[in-house]
């Protein structure tokens, strides 16, 4: 016999082990340490002596774990000492799975299957105390985002259509599966922080979310407590300021041989943008302000939105390009950038890993429209909040502006500029 069998049994015994320690810490009366190690070594047992897979060896095995499983129930509810809970229960008939996946040799499925099974079982009242806290707008966008990843994108075609082959609904939609899941994810990390995020905090939530939504709620909220304008303007620029993290994400993701290029002007704006936040925050360190909470980003029209203005765009500039050259990408990306980023970006990123844009006018468009939004943002402030918090974003916003058209302008010298033999040698 192979000294493979004895790894495999080895490998299942501690995988049994691992999650009969949970339960057994859980004081679960139907099975613990023990029992959990015998359930998933029978197992491998029966996945080892046959020669096929879901033989009927395996399958009566099962069939009587399932069985001792429902007797013992059963003699406990005669005893009227009953848990009626059925965790215990389907993680002994998962870790009998496991033995069989061990005992083919899937190892590192089982592995990590057995790992699940053990954090599942021990965040019980993490996760219980999770939903507990969730209300129905958020359980609503989850089956939301359920919808949008899992149902609505796996069905759609893809295949190109139209004039310039740049409409493809599958990855059209792709894009929006991608912006939904940045948004959601940061949605989530803010519900987790709670009451703790701070202003610093939930200004970077609130830019993962929709640094344009954050704008609208801080500047609203300005009217009501205007000796916090500082810490509502600190918060809408640094929402402002993560727009470049997500465009870098976004190109990363769709265009990495664009990022290599796009890293530096991009990443200086963002350096610079930090600087700012940094420095406001110094001058006006003393303030503090719990974020509102922003509304759920997975909701359905908004992505339907998004979808049908990343269609528009993304044929909008490929037609551009096409007839007027690379100009014309300038003012679309200037249109366009004051309501969305995201649309623009990903649109470009997609023009560019297909040839269609080059990447010194890919990183222009992205910049140009980051730029616009800031110019819309000012807008909302200046028609929503308070002519302090106002002041205090124009002189911020004024000072990104003038980098990045300095960037725009003088790119291939500050490039020519930056010591690049210093980063290489180290």
């Amino acid at each position: 016999m192979s000294w493979t069998v004895y790894q495999s049994i080895g490998i299942s015994l501690a995988l049994g082990l691992l999650v009969g320690l949970q339960r057994q810490y859980s004081n679960s009366d139907i099975a613990g340490i023990r029992t959990f190690a015998l359930i998933t070594l029978l197992g491998t047992v029966c996945a080892v002596v046959t020669e096929e897979r879901s033989t009927w060896l395996t399958g009566a095995a099962l069939l009587a774990v399932a069985i001792v499983l429902f007797v013992h129930n059963l003699a406990q509810v005669k005893l009227g000492d009953a848990d009626m809970g059925m965790t215990t229960e389907v993680a002994a008939l998962l870790m009998f799975g496991v033995g069989v996946m061990v005992g083919e040799e899937l190892t590192g499925p089982a592995i990590v299957t057995a790992g699940i099974a053990a954090v599942l079982l021990h965040w019980k009242k993490k996760l219980h105390g999770l939903v507990g806290h969730m209300t129905e707008n958020d359980i609503r966008g989850v089956m939301h985002l359920t919808l949008i990843g899992l149902v609505i994108l796996p069905v759609l075609p893809d295949e190109t259509y139209g004039p310039y082959e740049v409409l493809n609904p599958y990855s059209i939609w792709r894009m929006v599966v991608l912006i939904v899941g940045i948004s959601m994810t940061a949605y989530v990390a803010q519900k987790v922080v709670g009451p703790r995020a701070g202003a610093v905090l939930g200004g970077i939530l609130g830019g993962f979310i929709s640094s344009t939504a954050t704008t609208v709620s801080y500047a609203r909220q300005s009217n009501a407590e205007r000796s916090l304008a500082p810490t509502y303007a600190l918060v809408i620029f640094i929402a402002s300021t993560i727009v470049n993290v997500r465009v870098l994400i976004e190109i990363g993701i769709v265009a990495p041989n664009l990022l290599k290029v796009a890293a530096w002007p991009l990443g200086l704006m963002l350096l610079l943008m930090v600087v700012e936040c940094g420095l406001f925050l110094f001058l006006f360190r003393q303030q503090s302000q719990q974020p509102p909470l922003e509304d759920n980003p997975a909701q359905l029209l908004p992505a339907l939105i998004f979808g049908g203005l990343y269609a528009v765009i993304l044929f909008v500039v490929a037609a551009a390009k096409d007839i007027f050259g690379n100009q014309a990408l300038y003012w679309i990306a200037a249109i366009s950038g004051l309501t969305d980023v995201d649309a623009i970006t990903l649109s470009t990123a997609n023009l560019f890993s297909d040839g269609r844009v080059e990447a010194e006018t890919a990183w222009r468009v992205v910049l140009i429209a980051t730029l616009s939004n800031l110019v819309f943002k000012a807008g909302l402030v200046g028609f929503l909040g308070t002519r302090k918090v106002l002041l205090y974003v124009v002189i911020l916003f004024a000072i990104t502006m003038a980098g990045g058209i300095a960037l725009l302008v003088w790119w291939p010298e500050i490039d020519a500029a930056i010591p690049m033999q210093f980063f290489q040698k180290n």
